[in-house]
């Protein structure tokens, strides 16, 4: 583990990456939770505050369109202009003070999901020029323990900050993280090349990534796990308030299978390079699919011990195979792809999330929790096994 950290810390260029990811994700970890709020304050609606998460999240459905925009320009320079950017976009804020201007949250939410399409496909673009490929799975790995982390932190000092201050604060706050992060980017070392201008439209060079993406022998099983796992987690994160229940707590105990969940996925990125190097993409990723099956089964025990053992399991297991994903992505993919093609990874592998959370809604009303988990126990562990048979089938596993 601290061999994994200072491989990374050594490295110029990866800890300004890493810092620079770190501070614009606690601005956004901030403002997610305080927009909610901030709207829920000002209107009373349950609905309108949950439309602050939705804003956010709608862009990634268009995903691939936007990452090609990725490619279309050098990357550093496109991370630091679309940093800076938000960070005055965000200033727009300080006019929302009643119901009269909450359009204006809406629509800087909208743009700030939009941008932030653009900066995870241009991010994930640059990093194998700016870290270099030996370092993808340490790095990604480190820089997924610093979102989990910042999502344990971050939220509640957002919420602190907007009780003493107000939403147009956090807002700031965003926008000094925003800046603080285009100048880390500013700072990397890297040499481009400028893109190739293409005639093709911007539909047919979308559509080249996803081709691409799709009839990758490799990619494509590491995609298509990692959504179906995205699925599965939605449909389980629906049922952690009947689990909790059937534990005969209270629903705030809500938060602590939470932040234990998180902690295991900080555990887990810290490792993860360490454990690509071991094993390749394909086992890595399909032992920790493997491994929110059991998270699944233990959740269904009516006992404290083993819900908390399966929130801990299901944090380390969920982010393998997205880190392993997303690895591979970088090095098997041609520059020049690499924006597009990783936009179209996360959507795919993320915005299944959504839908899941919709099943589970709707199945955790009319069936009870300890069917519907021993069933994604063991749909999880059919989503693994094409991973680690694929793996076994061959005589070298995948690239990791």
């Amino acid at each position: 583990m601290t061999s994994t950290i200072g491989r990374v810390l050594r490295d110029r260029n990866a800890s300004l990456y890493l810092g620079a990811v770190v501070v614009s994700g606690f601005g956004t970890s901030a403002l997610w939770l305080a927009s909610g709020i901030w709207v829920k304050e000002l209107t009373g609606s349950d609905g309108l505050a949950a439309l602050c998460q939705f804003a956010l999240w709608a862009p990634a459905l268009i995903g691939p369109l936007l990452g090609t925009l990725a490619d279309r320009t050098r990357r550093k320079p496109l991370l630091v202009a679309a940093n800076l950017a938000l960070g005055v976009l965000l200033l727009s804020l300080f006019a929302v003070d009643g119901t009269g201007q909450l359009w204006i949250l809406f629509a800087v939410l909208l743009v700030y999901g939009a941008c932030g399409v653009v900066t995870d496909a241009a991010e994930a673009a640059l990093v194998p020029t700016a870290v270099g490929k030996e370092l993808l799975g340490d790095f990604n790995g480190l820089r997924m323990s610093a979102n989990e982390g910042m999502k344990l932190v971050a939220p509640l000092a957002g919420a602190g900050l907007f009780a003493a201050y107000g939403g147009a604060r956090v807002a700031l706050l965003d926008a000094v993280t925003f800046v603080l992060a285009a100048g880390m980017y500013g700072l990397l070392r890297v040499r481009e090349s400028a893109p190739v201008r293409e005639r093709a439209s911007l539909r047919e060079r979308t559509a080249e990534g996803a081709r691409y993406l799709w009839g990758h022998e490799r990619l494509r099983p590491l995609v298509v796990a990692g959504g179906l796992t995205m699925l599965s987690s939605g449909v389980s994160g629906a049922l952690v308030y009947a689990i909790v229940e059937g534990l005969g707590r209270s629903p705030a105990y809500t938060g602590v299978l939470y932040v234990v969940q998180g902690a295991g996925s900080v555990a887990v990125g810290v490792a993860s390079g360490a454990l690509l190097r071991r094993f390749g993409a394909w086992r890595f990723g399909g032992a920790g699919i493997a491994l929110t099956g059991v998270a699944a089964g233990l959740s269904a025990l009516p006992s404290d011990a083993a819900v908390l053992a399966g929130s801990f399991a299901n944090g380390v297991g969920l982010p393998c195979v997205l880190i392993a994903g997303l690895t591979a992505v970088q090095r098997e993919t041609p520059d020049a792809l690499l924006g597009r093609v990783a936009a179209t990874a996360n959507t795919l592998m993320f915005t299944p999330t959504a839908v899941g959370i919709a099943a589970g809604a709707a199945l955790v009303e009319c069936v009870d929790v300890r069917v519907l988990l021993p069933v994604l126990a063991g749909a999880r562990l059919l989503i693994a096994a094409p991973l680690l048979l694929g793996c076994r089938a061959t005589s070298r596993p995948p690239s990791a």
